[in-house]
């Protein structure tokens, strides 16, 4: 739900100074009677006469702690988000995983590092893949397609 534009605020503000009546007000602006008296009280009481601010910036737990995970990252760089979450929770700051993600994102670390497609063909790489495939039993992994950064997949 969007905030009532500012105009409208300053019509029944003006409207409120002539005299007319809140039940009056609302009827003709077709807003709640509630909400003209909320304006007026929020005029009286902080002498604002704009809404209330939706939404805003918080400061992330984060926020002082960027050059500690720099130099976990830099000593360990296998490093993962759980670890990383495990790590900062003994240090009395409880993250969630897509809260660390978001404020490294913030501060461009990344951990993943797509291939290029002339990588795609490396043996370390195609190793590296069906290793991946034989642990996971279970999976029909000819369904699974590998896709590189340019969204095409490797012959």
């Amino acid at each position: 739900m969007q905030a009532y534009s500012q105009d409208l605020r300053e019509r029944v503000l003006r409207a409120l100074d002539r005299g007319e009546r809140p039940a009056e007000i609302a009827r003709r602006f077709e807003v709640g009677r509630v909400w003209v008296y909320q304006v007026r009280d929020r005029l009286q009481k902080t002498g604002k006469r704009g809404s209330f601010q939706i939404g805003g910036h918080r400061r992330s737990r984060l926020a002082n702690m960027e050059p500690l995970l720099r130099g976990w990252i830099k000593e360990t760089a296998d490093l993962t988000l759980v670890q990383m979450q495990d790590r900062l929770g003994k240090q009395g700051v409880p993250i969630k995983i897509g809260a660390l993600w978001h404020q490294l994102n913030r501060w461009k670390l990344t951990f993943k590092k797509t291939l290029h497609a002339s990588e795609q063909e490396r043996e370390d790489v195609q190793a590296a893949r069906r290793a991946w495939m034989e642990a996971a039993p279970g999976w029909e992994v000819e369904r699974l397609v590998f896709i590189d950064e340019t969204g095409l997949r490797p012959t």
